[in-house]
């Protein structure tokens, strides 16, 4: 049985998110600590390259939480009295101790910033890499109680619409992805494709404050219960106008799972999966036990909008398509952290259900499929975990043939790390797989002549917002069943994958419009988590 000290990782989020960059972190303990001594000092001080240990500043909060904790079986919430400077000081310390380039944070006074969260958006690196990227993208907090419910129970606040924003950011086109299942806007109509054109009368293409308020407030960060007005153009071209209510919404992480039968008679097992959460592993088992039984020859997996999540997870998926022969007991991840902290063990493909209420196996046998080939399909909000699966089994030789686009190059991960009320992800570790590597930080690239290491043989293709997901006509599936039928070619109509697409999560999301001549139109959330395992990246 594979016991808590061995699953408390979280992916490369892992997004998440991811939840590794990825969106996949480590895990934690979901106990209620013992009463901590404060520091000596009931006024702490900052001094520069002097660190207190993390452990005596933790839980000291400027507005502590009282009564009991709902998500943790009812224990009184561990916050004592202290103040903004104890919460920074445990923010410093934790960083040093844990960041993967703790020596290249700043260390600056906290005093001169006003806010715990403005001082906690520059604990990390500034450092770009070759490519003149930011090396750090990960970098998030949320409210603690958003990360436990989604968490632990795949419910978010919202509408169940998951946007992409299209094109670059002064476009400012936002279309429906996919909807969840049994949501408020599933029910009235709302269909993948449809493109927002006013949010409460006022148009997507504002250029107020006011107005952008507007549509910040019913698009992304409606409050339960409240009804919003939201205008769109269907992929017919009519206009319809939906008056939708905000809700919590349950997540739909595994959909569309069927078997089709191609022109050649080959059976194909396709499942959309849109996120590393607990509660996809009943799905998951679902969907593999029914490919199974149709007895598939080829397995498609739509990993499109997965940001990340559970490591764990991802392992069982990956076991689930390869199976003990393909595995052959190598491991799926090694993590690397900073010098400060023990190396892990290698964490394995796992074969086992697991309880992911307290992170323990069930001891029930997970199904295989015993694939030595899978067809994952992909855009740029393909992060964390999704990247783990097609690096881990890559790592296995196993064959992954990737439909899309470039992946979003996250891996990395961490432990959601929670105090005084709110929920801190930061860089802590990246991952090879079992062949060492793991140098993706610009995405997995699909490409028909494969020449580096993060190239995947597949096809480059753009998404297809005119069919729904699961559609055989849809581009990134259709030339999947082309891929299969025409041994391993690529369709010559394949259109070059130039829209990037960022679907923000309900919980996570820290997008926002601004002003069309702001310097950045869209600020891209981290949404793509690398949850941890809970005992919960990004």
């Amino acid at each position: 049985m594979f016991k808590n000290n061995t699953l408390s990782l979280a992916i490369i989020s892992a997004l998440s998110v991811f939840a590794l960059t990825g969106c996949g972190g480590g895990g934690g303990s979901n106990t209620t600590p013992a009463p901590v001594t404060p520091p000596t000092s009931s006024t702490p001080t900052w001094t520069a390259g002097v660190f207190e240990p993390s452990d005596e500043l933790k839980n000291f909060c400027e507005n502590p939480r009282t009564g009991n904790d709902p998500f943790n079986n009812n224990e009184p919430y561990p916050d004592q009295a202290g103040s903004a400077l104890y919460e920074k000081l445990w923010l410093r310390s934790w960083s040093d101790e844990t960041y993967l380039w703790y020596d290249e944070i700043a260390d600056n006074d906290p005093e001169s910033f006003d806010t715990v969260a403005d001082y906690f958006a520059q604990l990390k690196t500034e450092e770009l890499t070759d490519s003149g990227a930011k090396k750090d993208n990960f970098h998030f907090s949320e409210p603690s109680e958003d990360y436990f419910q989604e968490a632990q129970s795949g419910v978010t606040s919202g509408y169940g619409i998951n946007w992409a924003f299209i094109g670059d950011s002064a476009d400012r086109i936002l279309r429906v992805a996919y909807l969840e299942d049994d949501s408020p806007a599933s029910q009235i109509g709302f269909q993948r494709g449809d493109t927002v054109l006013e949010v409460d009368g006022v148009s997507i293409n504002t250029n107020t404050q006011a107005g952008i308020d507007t549509l910040n407030e019913g698009l992304f960060s409606p409050t339960n219960g409240d009804s919003h007005t939201i205008v769109v153009r269907s992929n017919d071209g009519t206009e319809k106008t939906f008056n939708v209510t905000a809700g919590n919404i349950e997540q739909t992480p595994v959909q569309n799972v069927k078997t089709i039968v191609t022109s050649n008679n080959t059976r194909v097992g396709y499942m959309q999966f849109n996120s590393h959460i607990g509660i996809a592993q009943e799905g998951l088992i679902d969907a593999v036990n029914k490919f199974r039984t149709d007895n598939v020859d080829e397995l498609v997996i739509d990993f499109r909008y997965n940001g990340g999540g559970l490591l764990a997870l991802s392992a069982q998926l990956a076991y689930m398509v390869a199976g003990s022969a393909n595995v052959q007991n190598r491991f799926y991840y090694q993590t690397q952290q900073n010098d400060k902290q023990p190396v892990d063990s290698p964490f394995p493909f796992i074969d086992e259900e697991i309880d992911y209420s307290t992170f323990f196996s069930t001891g029930d046998k997970l199904p295989d499929l015993n694939l030595s080939k899978v067809y994952v399909l992909s855009t740029s909000g393909t992060c964390s975990a999704s990247e783990a699966f097609i690096n881990g089994l890559k790592g296995i030789d196993a064959e992954v043939v990737l439909i899309g686009d470039t992946t979003c190059g996250k891996p990395y991960g961490f432990t959601p790390t929670h105090n005084c009320g709110t929920t801190y992800y930061t860089i802590q570790f990246s991952g090879v797989n079992s062949k060492g590597f793991g140098e993706y930080a610009a995405g997995f690239t699909p490409t028909p002549t494969p020449q580096f290491n993060a190239d995947v043989q597949g096809c480059v293709v753009s998404d297809d917002f005119d069919n729904q997901l699961g559609d055989s006509n849809e581009r990134l599936l259709s030339t999947a069943l082309f891929h299969i039928d025409n041994n391993g070619e690529c369709p010559i109509t394949t259109s070059v994958a130039n829209s990037k697409v960022d679907v923000p999560s309900f919980a996570t999301t820290s997008k926002k419009l601004q002003p069309l001549n702001a310097p950045n139109d869209l600020t891209r959330g981290n949404m793509d988590l690398t949850w941890p395992t809970l005992s919960k990246e990004q």
